[in-house]
């Protein structure tokens, strides 16, 4: 059992928790949900030791082993992505490693006058890694790391030649294959598609340990965890449920609360004005007094903080010709790989395709086309008339000046805009207070995903082409988004791997899968109806 118990944190002169208190009990699977910068990967932190409550204690049991995922993985050279796994799940991977290194000791002829030694500490290893289950992890590795979207000749190349993001999967699959006695996992979801987080939720649903996890996916953690602690400011509060049973319950307990609230204001004010009028009349004076020692000791009750996003009036966006993008007899290869031969598609207006597909289907590379970043080797990509593109890429991020403020920024992008529309798109977006005099150099990547989306939207273009606009967005802005985005009457196309934003966007669905022949299918078809006539929530990935 690991418990917090009346913690208090602070950083300067901002607090975390003040007396907080919670715990989580062996095969819970609990996540932890809270706004940005509230304290939770603090709280992960201190689970692990490497920081410290001002007050309080936290309590970890001694022989307890804890695997902790957390959103920067270390350097990676030198050995293969299967080796490299297995080297950092713990004491399985020490023991195989060891166990391999012993092996070629033992047919190493320089050392013969210490072979008794080396074949006796053979034995111990070889026994305590038969005993842990080390002869499977090998195999099990490899599951773990085709489950996370590697494929076999990836599994077998250089570690150090894969990008960030998949070096973040490879940190994953050594906690996975851990197995460790509590998994802390610090946004999983952000470096994986859809395929891989459908995987994932099937492995930690099976999972004998305890869990506990931030994320901002809350179809997985409505599938996943069974308690929510939610950081509230300062204080930790639990809730025996998953995330859809927290909505109702926190909206409840709020509701209840003002009730209290309101009937606590009106018999102060009942009592206050007893003790106004009859404070000077000599007769009253013992039940004045009497009802002034009841007010001292009253607990008032404060209203609850309600966290909800700020809505914005986005302007309407121009309206387009009736065919948006066409694309005839479109072909595009990568060195043998074919990823598109002869595609026809056609967008209309108002159509909000969303295209799915494993990773190299060429999801990205479609939209790269259609937005004019990357030419088909044949065949043709006309646009319709009257067109005003928004296109968002990971690369957009990079477009940002690093040398401005969040405020600079967008007043140089809006010269001739109020003071006051420009502060509400940004509070929309989560940046209010003393966020919009942050540097955009120091903003996290969601953080500049939120100010860029911000500046796509308020002058709105009427075809939008997104390439996993959600990635680290919170709770929150993705429901703004939606919610913004719902009566949006231009036209979309988009790749994302956040069911709650294909849910609320898609009214047609493009999916792609070149490697099981048959070409690109179309889907005249919401994503939920896709779901339910495909029997898959993405292509390969059975329900």
């Amino acid at each position: 059992m690991i418990s917090f118990n009346r913690v208090t944190k602070q950083y300067g002169r901002q607090v975390l928790f003040v007396d907080a208190t919670f715990q989580i009990n062996p095969g819970e699977r609990a996540g932890l949900v809270g706004p940005n910068g509230s304290g939770k990967t603090t709280l992960f932190r201190m689970i692990v030791g490497e920081e410290h409550p001002e007050e309080g204690d936290v309590t970890v049991p001694k022989k307890l082993s804890i695997g902790y995922f957390r959103q920067e993985a270390d350097a990676m050279s030198g050995r293969s992505v299967l080796e490299e796994a297995i080297a950092g799940s713990g004491r399985l991977g020490d023991l195989h490693h060891e166990l391999a290194a012993l092996e070629h000791a033992l047919s190493d002829p320089e050392r013969m006058d210490e072979m008794e030694t080396i074949l006796e500490r053979f034995g111990e290893v070889q026994h305590e890694y038969q005993q842990r289950g080390g002869y499977e992890l090998e195999s099990r590795a490899k599951e773990v790391l085709q489950g996370l979207g590697f494929e076999d000749a990836v599994i077998d190349g250089d570690v150090g030649a894969l990008s960030g993001g998949w070096k973040m999967r490879v940190a994953m699959a050594k906690v996975l294959l851990g197995r460790p006695d509590v998994l802390l996992m610090d946004e999983p979801t952000n470096h994986l598609d859809i395929e891989s987080i459908l995987w994932l939720e099937g492995f930690l649903k099976g999972y004998p340990g305890t869990l506990l996890i931030t994320c901002h996916d809350r179809d997985f953690l409505n599938r996943v965890v069974t308690k929510i602690v939610e950081v509230d400011g300062g204080e930790l509060v639990t809730y025996s449920g998953n995330y859809e049973f927290y909505e109702r319950e926190r909206a409840l307990r709020e509701t209840q609360r003002e009730a209290a609230w309101g009937r606590q204001q009106a018999m102060l004010a009942k009592e206050q004005r007893f003790i106004e009028r009859f404070s000077t009349h000599a007769s009253k004076a013992a039940q004045v007094q009497s009802r002034v020692k009841k007010l001292e000791k009253i607990e008032t009750i404060e209203l609850p903080k309600r966290r909800k996003a700020v809505a914005f009036d986005f302007r309407r966006a121009p309206r387009s010709g009736d065919d948006v993008a066409a694309l005839k007899g479109v072909t595009k290869r990568y060195g043998a790989r074919t990823v598109y031969d002869g595609f026809d598609f056609l967008i209309r207006r108002g159509e909000r395709w969303c295209v799915m597909g494993k990773n190299g289907a060429g999801k990205t590379t479609l939209l790269k086309m259609v937005a004019g970043a990357l030419a088909p080797d044949a065949g043709t990509v006309r646009l319709g008339a009257s067109l005003k593109m928004g296109y968002f890429a990971q690369q957009a991020l990079e477009l940002l000046d690093p040398d401005l403020t969040v405020w600079e920024q967008i007043q140089q992008d809006f010269p001739l805009e109020s003071v006051g529309a420009l502060r509400s798109l940004l509070g929309a977006f989560q940046f209010s207070g003393d966020d919009v005099d942050k540097a955009i150099r120091f903003l996290s990547g969601g953080e500049k995903t939120r100010l860029v989306m911000a500046r796509m939207l308020f002058d709105p273009p009427n075809f939008l082409v997104l390439d996993e606009p959600t990635n680290h967005l919170d709770l929150a802005t993705k429901e703004m988004l939606v919610s913004s985005l719902h009566d949006f009457d231009g036209t979309m196309l988009f790749v994302s791997h956040d069911r709650f934003f294909l849910r609320g966007m898609a009214n047609r669905v493009l999916e792609l899968q070149p490697d099981e022949g048959g070409g690109p299918h179309l889907y005249p078809g919401t994503y939920e109806e896709y779901v339910q006539r495909s029997g898959h929530e993405a292509p390969g990935v059975h329900a």
